[in-house]
């Protein structure tokens, strides 16, 4: 019964607005003149809206409305106030962890060198351990040539010290011994080296000169054989000759090199230019194969990166081996790539690693089956078995003549983290005639910018110094 009569009026009301609404809509003339139309309007307002209780029912509404936006617009600041203390905390706490070492105790973790116009700054930064090392040498021996390199270790720092303490010797030790050559001057070599490099390559034929030595070497250190005199019979010699000496180096440990020994003069040209390209390809690769095969002994896993310039006059060659990065800053002020960085995801280093059975997975870093984030390295036994991580450089040349550069920067990957070429020349252009020529400011720098890496850099200034002469016009 109550639900009839709920409809009755429901209806009801229905029914006497739309008669209103009809009233309204046929009491408004078809053809209407502007001031009819408004005092028209004018009387359909004094009859339905300019009565007392709609105005207070609209100003209640209006009331309401403007309490509603107050507190929204208030609990809006209130809300933005707690999170902006939030994000505070949390951006400051985020500093905190990463700024657990302090300035001075960054500072204290760090290693410097200025030699002549080259000057090289390096942090341990965030990391447990201090994996990068750097080699100068502005004057190899006095031949006119220089050699730098950037070694960006990881898994350990074997592989970093092995490159900076073997590789870098060999390269001098090549480069020495060439310019002896070129310059006419004897080689000589003592007997202890010819030891060294028979343990080295245990395919190689002994000579009988260099038999003779050895047997006399061994003779004259027995106590038996003392006052013995010098063997200078023509056919005990060749008897001698025939003999295979018996000692605990004659049997070496075998490990089937695949780089046997270069001759020096393979190297350089009958007009003295030196081939440092092919130079150095064989030693890299050479060094890497001695690496690893220690290192499988050993069961390190370590490997590095390796970024190593050589300056002669107006050549500069660069090689590089993973994703240690070099620039140049030319005339113009321009950033010009000294290398390339090897990552997995290029298109070249995927089929190659690919073709090679292996795969590059993404976790926060794209990655050599899931393990190395650089395709290329020295060292990383376990990748190399299957050249899923290789050790071939890229090799680029430049004539300084062409772009005369003002300075070159040579970089492990944490300083890159945190800058583009482009940053890190304007960067260094600014800060060119500090005594380090800019190298720590750049390195604290990046560890300021949150680099979660060591950091090495090294700078070479060409502006008024020994070097500004190979940038002259010739």
């Amino acid at each position: 019964m109550e639900d009839e009569i709920d409809d009755k009026i429901f209806y009801q009301t229905y029914v006497s607005h739309m008669k209103i609404m009809s009233r309204i809509a046929w009491s408004i003339p078809l053809k209407l003149s502007h001031i009819t139309f408004t005092s028209h309007i004018w009387k359909l307002l004094k009859i339905y809206v300019m009565k007392p209780e709609f105005i207070i029912f609209g100003a209640l509404v209006l009331f309401v409305l403007i309490y509603i936006q107050a507190v929204d617009e208030w609990s809006r600041n209130l809300l933005g106030r707690f999170q902006s203390n939030i994000g505070r905390s949390a951006t400051r706490s985020k500093i905190e962890r990463l700024n657990f070492f302090s300035n001075t105790d960054v500072e204290k973790s760090s290693w410097q060198m200025k030699v002549g116009a080259v000057a090289a700054y390096a942090v341990q930064g965030r990391r447990p351990k201090m994996e990068d090392r750097f080699v100068i040498n502005d004057n190899i021996n006095n031949t006119g040539v220089a050699l730098f390199a950037v070694f960006d270790g990881h898994g350990g720092e074997f592989a970093a010290n092995y490159a900076k303490e073997k590789l870098t010797q060999n390269l001098l030790d090549k480069v020495i011994e060439i310019k002896d050559i070129i310059s006419g001057q004897p080689i000589k070599k003592e007997s202890k080296e010819i030891e060294e490099e028979e343990k080295m390559d245990p395919e190689k034929p002994i000579t009988p000169i260099q038999r003779r030595k050895s047997f006399r070497r061994i003779s004259s250190t027995t106590d038996e054989c003392k006052g013995v005199k010098e063997i200078t019979d023509v056919q005990l010699l060749s008897k001698i000759d025939s003999i295979q000496p018996i000692s605990k180096s004659s049997k070496p440990l075998k490990t089937t090199p695949s780089f046997k020994k270069v001759p020096v003069t393979n190297y350089f040209d009958k007009f003295g230019t030196v081939n440092y390209e092919k130079l150095l390809t064989d030693e890299v690769l050479a060094a890497d194969e001695t690496l690893v095969e220690i290192a499988k002994k050993s069961f390190d896993v370590a490997g590095t990166t390796a970024l190593i310039a050589i300056l002669e006059g107006t050549r500069l060659i660069v090689a590089n081996v993973g994703d240690s990065r070099g620039v140049m800053c030319d005339a113009k002020g321009n950033a010009i790539p000294l290398s390339f960085d090897h990552k997995p995801q290029q298109m070249r280093e995927r089929k190659r690693i690919k073709a090679a059975g292996g795969f590059v997975t993404f976790n926060g870093v794209w990655r050599v089956a899931g393990i190395l984030a650089t395709s290329r390295a020295l060292g990383d036994y376990p990748l190399k078995d299957k050249k899923l991580v290789i050790a071939d450089p890229d090799i680029l040349t430049f004539d300084l003549k062409d772009h005369k550069p003002s300075f070159i920067v040579l970089a492990s990957d944490g300083l890159w983290d945190t800058f583009t070429n482009e940053e890190a020349i304007n960067f260094v252009k600014e800060r060119l005639n500090e005594p380090d020529y800019g190298a720590k400011s750049l390195t604290l720098q990046s560890y300021y910018r949150g680099s979660l890496d060591n950091i090495t850099v090294v700078i070479i200034n060409f502006k008024d110094n020994i070097f500004s002469k190979y940038t002259a016009t010739a």
